[in-house]
């Protein structure tokens, strides 16, 4: 008779275990009861067989024994985890538990039938298979119902430190801004080559049809550095002369969401070919067009705080001056992304510098019909304003939100443009 009181002291662990559990209760105290109904049945047992037990009781016994260490460290799972993590974790537990019960019933049916007691019958309602059924098909519905309640609130949770993540980004990047020399004292003047330090290797990260633009250093600053490649039909006196008379109309329109324009340099100025160079602000992320084609995750909070930066930067130039100023060619090109995802309004600054650089009118970079207003569409003649930019700009703000592009497939136009509608830069 050890092997019954060694199967009471399971039982006995059992029900202590199942007053801890923090998930799946209801399972695992429908199987305290199935254990103490098995209990029932081997006090009785043991009572009237004080002699001994046949070898098929006994094997019964050796089973449940087995069955009741599983059943134990199945609800033993279930105390020692949160059931926020058990039901995040495994869908399993409804298979585990249907195999405990299962064993169970089959110790029951053995015993029941060594025991050959009413009280057997009484207590073998407790193993109906058609109630185990039943009860087993409502713990599934409530495991589902609870499941998808607590997906819902994980899925929050994580969008939640997601965006302490971006916040904390955010506050990180202006901390290394305190840190870092500043541009206040920085005035936008001539600058000479040698206070240039070009990032080695010495490649451009951009091309274009009249220029190139390089990574450097300035004065402590991360620069890009524009050169512009070809014949320049300007001298360095001109170019100088232009420059001088530009820069403090420039300064006017200082922003922290105006790309910073340091100065233009002149290499090689007394030899056949000089060359020309603007010193700029880099912004890491590259241009908004770039970062909105980019597999970067961007929050509904992050796209409305771009959405706020580039439309001050418009509004710096439309709006706080006496004399206002239009940029001549706004789309998601021409803000540019600098780290922690700050939009800057870029590509105006040396408007008159730049053209006098160029080669010719005609190379003039052409401003896409995509974002042209329909009375430039519909007039060639139309004066442009303030006015239409803040089309353009209502063009660039529904980019931010889908980050699709617009008429995408449209408008079969060579190159997306029209040569006809070239960038003011003036």
């Amino acid at each position: 008779m050890d092997s019954i009181g060694h199967v009471l002291s399971l039982a006995s662990q059992i029900y202590t275990l199942v007053e801890k559990v923090k998930a799946n209760k209801k399972r695992c105290r429908r199987v305290a009861d199935r254990v103490r109904a098995l209990e029932k049945l081997l006090r009785s047992y043991r009572s009237r067989e004080a002699g001994g037990s046949s070898a098929d009781v006994e094997q019964a016994l050796r089973e449940l024994s087995i069955t009741l260490s599983s059943a134990q460290q199945l609800i033993q799972k279930y105390t020692l985890s949160s059931w926020v993590e058990r039901v995040l974790s495994s869908r399993s537990h409804g298979d585990e538990f249907s195999g405990v019960n299962e064993r169970l019933n089959d110790a029951f049916q053995a015993l029941a039938g060594a025991e050959q007691l009413q009280q057997g019958n009484l207590l073998s309602k407790v193993f109906e298979l058609s109630c185990r059924h039943r009860e087993d098909e409502d713990d599934r519905r409530e495991d589902i119902i609870l499941f998808q309640h607590v997906k819902q609130q994980q899925e929050k949770m994580d969008a939640m430190m997601r965006d302490l993540q971006e916040l904390k980004a955010s506050v990180e990047t202006v901390v290394d801004a305190w840190k870092k020399p500043s541009d206040e004292v920085q005035v936008t003047r001539m600058i000479k080559a040698e206070e240039l330090k070009f990032q080695q290797p010495k490649e451009p990260f951009v091309r274009s049809r009249t220029s190139e633009v390089y990574r450097g250093e300035y004065n402590g600053f991360q620069v890009a550095i524009k050169r512009y490649t070809g014949q320049v039909h300007a001298s360095p006196r001109e170019v100088r002369e232009v420059f001088t008379k530009e820069v403090e109309t420039m300064r006017r329109f200082e922003s922290p969401n105006i790309q910073r324009v340091f100065g233009i340099c002149i290499q090689d100025e007394d030899g056949p070919r000089p060359h020309f160079l603007i010193v700029m602000e880099y912004c890491e992320k590259g241009s908004l067009r770039q970062v909105l084609d980019s597999d970067c995750r961007l929050s509904w909070t992050r796209r409305a705080s771009m959405s706020l930066d580039a439309a001050q930067g418009l509004y710096r130039l439309h709006q706080t001056e006496e004399k206002p100023k239009v940029h001549g060619c706004i789309n998601s090109h021409k803000f540019l992304v600098s780290k922690g995802y700050t939009v800057k309004l870029g590509g105006f600054e040396l408007a008159q510098t730049e053209s006098s650089l160029r080669k010719s009118a005609k190379n003039q970079e052409a401003r896409s019909l995509h974002y042209l207003p329909p009375q430039l569409l519909a007039n060639i003649h139309h004066p442009y304003s303030k006015e239409c930019e803040v089309y353009s700009f209502g063009i660039v703000l529904w980019e931010i939100m889908t980050r699709k592009k617009p008429f995408e497939g449209a408008l079969q136009v060579q190159d997306g443009s029209c040569s006809s509608w070239s960038c003011s830069w003036s």
